[in-house]
Order: structure tokens, then sequence, then C-alpha cells
């Protein structure tokens, strides 16, 4: 019979190991954009300087800082026996008053005064939250931006001033003992920094945030509203105070929103591993049989 030439260039393929691949279909997820560009505003270099002399001025009149207690070094046995030998000859030890003069204790000098205090990007978020600060200043050496910029938004939504300030962390944090000091926030019951907060407010520029403007005037109306309801809750008792007062709050959340203009919504789409990298196959684990 005729033989049959084989194709070189063909490979054979041995059976049961051939397998087919579906096509996957291309993952799209579609996330929503914030179509305003919300930013910190810019204050000019008069205002910061004086805001960081007052602050600097304070903190040094308060005394406020964190002792860090001293690392202890690891002595060598020849040394401490050239110690011992040198205690046994003079005899004379020094008393417990003269180190705890010497060496203050590790911490804060002054509690109280730092519980007025919001130090941190971590505090200050808490702080806004429970609307608990009057004031906020943020350190402009933050990077990325994005471990405070959403203290923009909160900060407008507590009504609470806030600025971005240049050089913040490098005049404040060696006064304070820190190593960084990325946002600053003083609280209510301050009082201590009560001249601080009086003198710094002024010198902020206002927060513009496009679903905030319309704040002022409904605050405005909410005074009036809760002047009028006053002597209506102390007629109740005090099962219906609950329930009045989630019906004025609803009632001083519906605002006049004629004049309000819709800004347009982004979409983005997003297509996870564009370039189609697969991974590498697992390797299947064989299975004894007994």
């Amino acid at each position: 019979g005729g033989k049959i030439q084989k194709n070189p260039r063909m490979s054979v393929i041995q059976q049961g190991t051939a397998s087919l691949r579906k096509a996957k279909k291309t993952t799209v997820k579609i996330c929503l954009d914030n179509p305003f560009d919300i930013q910190w505003k810019t204050i000019d270099g008069d205002n910061m300087h004086f805001i960081l002399q007052t602050l600097e001025e304070s903190i040094k009149q308060i005394g406020l800082k964190k002792v860090e207690a001293p690392r202890k070094k690891k002595r060598s046995s020849t040394k401490k026996q050239m110690e011992r030998k040198c205690d046994a000859s003079n005899n004379e030890l020094p008393t417990a008053e003269e180190t705890e003069d010497n060496q203050q204790a590790p911490g804060w000098t002054d509690i109280s005064i730092r519980r007025q205090l919001a130090i941190g990007v971590n505090e200050v978020t808490k702080g806004l939250e429970k609307n608990e600060l009057l004031l906020l200043l943020v350190c402009k050496s933050a990077k990325p931006a994005m471990i405070t910029s959403h203290l923009i938004q909160l900060s407008a939504s507590r009504d609470t001033p806030a600025g971005q300030v240049p050089r913040l962390s490098e005049t404040i944090a060696p006064l304070l003992g820190l190593t960084s000091v990325l946002a600053l926030g003083f609280k209510r019951q301050s009082d201590k920094f009560t001249d601080v907060i009086e003198a710094i407010i002024p010198k902020i520029p206002a927060l513009e945030v496009p679903w905030f403007q319309y704040r002022a005037e409904g605050s405005a109306a909410n005074a009036d509203s809760s002047e009028i309801h006053e002597p209506e809750q102390l007629e109740e008792t005090v099962e219906d105070e609950h329930t009045s007062q989630k019906r004025k709050r609803t009632e001083s959340n519906q605002r006049d929103l004629s004049d309000v203009i819709l800004q347009p919504l982004k979409i983005k789409k997003v297509v996870p591993n564009p370039n189609k990298i697969k991974k590498p196959p697992r390797k299947k684990k064989k299975t004894f049989s007994a």
C-alpha cells in the first residue's frame, strides 16, 4: 500500500489533554463621579503668618507638650563592672527626688488641656462627626490630598470654619513634641484657646460646597422655628418629647430648592484587566486511590 506523508508542522495532540476555553466577556464596572471640584481655599501670606504666630505664642505660653519615655540601651558587662567599682568607691548614690526632677513622667504635661484639642486626621474626623469643633486647621503638606479632602465637606456640613495653612506641621509639631500634625481642631469646651479661636476665625475664608450654599438661610429659618416651638416642648410629657423632636427635624430639613441648579452627572466605566493578562493555571492535586 501507499505511504501517508505526515506534515512536520502539524502538532500531535494527545488524547485527554485538549481543552476548549470559552471567550470571557469583558466585565465593566460603572461608578458615579462627583461633578464638582472641591478644594481648599488659599490663605494669604499675611494671614498665614498671623495664624502660625498666634498658635506658636499660645502653645509656648500654655506649655503643652508630649514627653516620650527614654529608650533604655543595653549596657555591656564590662561597663556594668566598672560602674559597680565606682559606686563602691564613692558610696554616694543620687536620691529619688533628684532623678524625678531631671526626668519628667512620660505623656502629656496637662491632660485637661490636651482634651480641648483634636490632633490628627482621625481625631478631627471624629470631632466633626460629633459636632464638637469650633475651628479646624489643616496642613498643606499632607500627601496625598485625599487624606484631608473629606474634611471640607464635613466641616461645611457642621458650619465649622476650616482652612488649609501651609507649614502648620513644621511650626506646631516640634512645640507639641510630635513628629507631624496634619490636622488640628479646637473643641467647643476649650477655655485656654478662646482668644486664639476668636483671632483666627476672621482670617479663614469660607468654604464653597455647592450643596451647602443655602445653609445660612436655612439655619436662620430653623432658629426662628425653634423659638416658636420652645413653649410647646415644656407642656408636653416626657413620652411625647421624642416624637416632637422628630417632627421638628423633618420640618427644618424641608427647604426651598426652587433656585437650585442641577449639575450634570459624570459616569465612569472602569474595565478591570484591560490588557487581558491571564493568571497561570492552578496545579491540580493528585488524588491517590487505595
